[in-house]
Parts: structure tokens; sequence; C-alpha cells
């Protein structure tokens, strides 16, 4: 008999768990709370364990199409211009890259792989509740029963009991058309006044319609300063950013307007056991981070595929607890790197950003520990999928 599957949430975690899960056979059903199912978010980079994903579903190609090959991630204090932070993608010259693209990009190349398939998508579906194989909704309907339901509906998620703490820094973020600039379109560049402040730039590609090259503009804020920031206009922050990084002017010319930036907040944490009686979780609603490392949607990524590789060869053991083992180290081993290096570079501490220009980034520029920083940006640090790449 069919195996039926639930994916609760129409994000790149779940698109990507349903492609996987469909072409093994499986009869999967998505359901999302939006009338029709859209990206949230500007601006991502999909390291390179997260492009093998999108290689296994079949979408690396188009992705790349859209996207920009990023070899470097570099930063540099504002005071001195000093470098703070300078990580290349392949120093051993292997053509290993990020991938920047927008999440509207990469959430196309995904929604049309679940429509080539002919998976179903229920829209207006806000999930409340699970269990016994059933999905509640908001409205008071179910659906079911289902051999498995899938959380992969975010940090939001009704379906997960995660408990993450905020963490005190977010960003605001606006997709501008990349200018006549001399900063580099094969680099992420970042600015840096001690860790209170914080503005980058990153080029994103195209959008899926075509048009001007993008980038995406991001500005470090406290999680709860939003309103402040509204409150005192775009005009002192338009000086300060460019007093602060004149390179970035012609990206911050473009904002006309508060609505262009959008508020993200940021939390931390990570579930001990992310699957239960007939439901499991993956991406945001199993394990949450600041994006410092360039490693969210990835981390998502990695789930769905391990996810689907623990149900293809579980031969009699609980596909969820493989999934569970394999992907534990890795989140685990992020989540320390993440909540070690994000007060770093936003906080508003004063001690740490000295040490990390004048020690850690010293030392981050000796060999080994220059590869180890290329193997965290890059997702390998430790293996992905651990214990299922050895079956």
């Amino acid at each position: 008999m069919t195996q039926r599957i639930a994916i609760v949430g129409a994000g790149i975690g779940g698109l990507a768990a349903a492609a996987l899960l469909h072409d093994q056979g499986r009869d999967v059903t998505v359901y999302d709370q939006f009338p029709s199912p859209r990206p949230i978010g500007s601006g991502l980079v999909i390291q390179p364990v997260g492009q093998m994903v999108l290689g296994r579903v079949g979408v690396l190609e188009e992705a790349t199409a859209l996207g920009m090959p990023i070899t470097r991630m570099a930063g540099h204090e504002a005071e001195g211009k000093r470098p703070v932070l300078n990580v290349f993608y392949d120093p051993g010259g292997r053509g290993t890259h990020g991938l920047a693209i927008h999440r509207g990009s990469l959430f196309h190349v995904l929604w049309q792989a679940m429509v080539e398939r002919g998976i179903t998508v229920v829209p207006n579906a806000e999930a409340a509740g699970a269990s016994n194989g059933l999905l509640r909704f908001a409205d008071g309907t179910e659906a079911g029963p289902f051999d498995l339901i899938i959380d992969s509906a975010g940090a939001g998620s009704p379906l997960s009991p995660l408990k993450s703490r905020t963490l005190p820094y977010g960003a605001i973020w606006a997709t501008v058309d990349w200018p006549d600039t001399g900063l580099p379109t094969n680099e992420l560049r970042q600015c840096y006044r001690r860790a209170d402040r914080m503005i980058g730039v990153l080029p994103i590609g195209q959008m899926p319609d075509g048009g001007t090259q993008k980038a995406a503009l991001f500005w470090s804020l406290p999680s709860d300063g939003h309103a402040n920031w509204l409150t005192e206009g775009l005009a002192p922050w338009k000086a300060e950013a460019i007093a602060l990084w004149p390179d970035v002017a012609p990206f911050v010319d473009q904002i006309t307007d508060p609505a262009q930036m959008t508020m993200a907040r940021y939390s931390h944490g990570t579930m001990a056991k992310p699957y239960g009686a007939g439901l499991v979780h993956i991406g945001d609603s199993a394990h949450r981070a600041s994006p410092q490392l360039g490693q969210g949607a990835n981390m998502a990524l990695l789930d769905a595929l391990a996810l689907a590789e623990a149900l293809r060869l579980a031969n009699g053991q609980d596909p969820l607890a493989l999934y569970a083992r394999a992907r534990r180290w890795h989140v685990r081993t992020y989540q320390l790197f993440s909540a070690v290096f994000t007060p770093q570079y936003q906080s508003d501490s004063t001690v740490l950003p000295m040490i990390r220009d004048r020690l850690l980034y010293p030392l981050s520029q000796v060999g080994p520990v220059a590869g180890i920083l290329n193997r965290l940006v890059c997702g390998t640090l430790l293996p992905p999928l651990a214990s299922l790449e050895k079956r």
C-alpha cells in the first residue's frame, strides 16, 4: 500500500521533501496556510551541501541560472577599514562556491518541480494540531488519516513544541537593483562598527521573470528596535549607513519607503527529539538559529533529504529515529557555532568585537583554522547525513 504523507508548510524544506518523497512513490499532499503559497524573505546563500540537495531534487541547474556564485565572504570594521571576516569557498581550486539567490527564485524552481510532479497542494489550510494520523485545521476541519505528517511550517509552526530563545538582534532586509558599483558581484560584503552596527550587500542574481540583477541589502537592528527605526524615518538611517560604509550609497539610495525594508527577527533553539508518533519536524520547526553562518535554508534542505533517505533505508527500523540520529550532530554543531559567532557580529558587547578583530580574525587566516572555517561555511564540517551516508 502506498504511504500517505502530509506536509505542513510550502517553504523550502517542505517543497524539497515533497519532491523527494514523491520520487520514492509516496502519496504526498502539501498543506499551506496562504491562499497561494509564496516565499517570505529576500536573499540567501545555498551552501555546497544545500546545492547537493537541489541536485537530488533536479533543480540545481535552474537555481544556478537564476542565482549568483559566491566565492568569498568578506567583512571589515568601519573604523580603519580593518578586515574582520575573510572566508574563501574554494582555496583548493575545486570549483566550490556558494549560490546566492533570492528566496523567491529558489521557491520558484522548487515550486515548478512540484507542479511537474503533479503533487497536490491545498491552500488556505492553516494547521492547528496533529494526532493519530489526523491533521486538524484552524477552521475545525480535519484531513487524513496519514501514515506520516511532516511539519515544515517554520519558526511559527503550531505543530512544533520547540520553545526557542529570541535573539537580541535581527535585521531589516530589502531587495534592490544591483547598481553601477565597484563592489564585486561574486562576494558577500559586510561592514561593521563594533557589533551594534552591521550593513551588508549580497548579489542574488535575478528574479524568475528575468530583468535586472538584484542585491539583498541588510542592516542589523535590535529585535525590539524596528518601531523606533520607523519613527525616526529614512533620512537619519541613510546618512548613518553611508557614513559607515560609503560604498553602499547606490544601494541605500534606492530605499525611498520604509516599507521596502522588512524586519526579520531570529531565535535560537533545538528540539532534543524532532519527532513523535506519526509526526516529524524539519527545518525551523525543529531547530532555529541566527543566519550569521548562512545555513538556515541549507539545514531545511538537508533535513528533507535525511528524512527521505531514512524512510527509504529504514528496512524495519524506525525511520524517524534514523532521521533524527542522522542529523543530530550536524545540527548541534552548527547551533553551537552560531551561538558563539553571532554575538561577535550582532550584540551590544564592546569586548567581543575586540576579541574578534584582534585575536579571532588573525587566527582565522592561519592555514588549519582557515580550512576549518571553509568547511564550516560550506556545511561540511561534519557529515551532514552522518549514519545514513554509511548505508
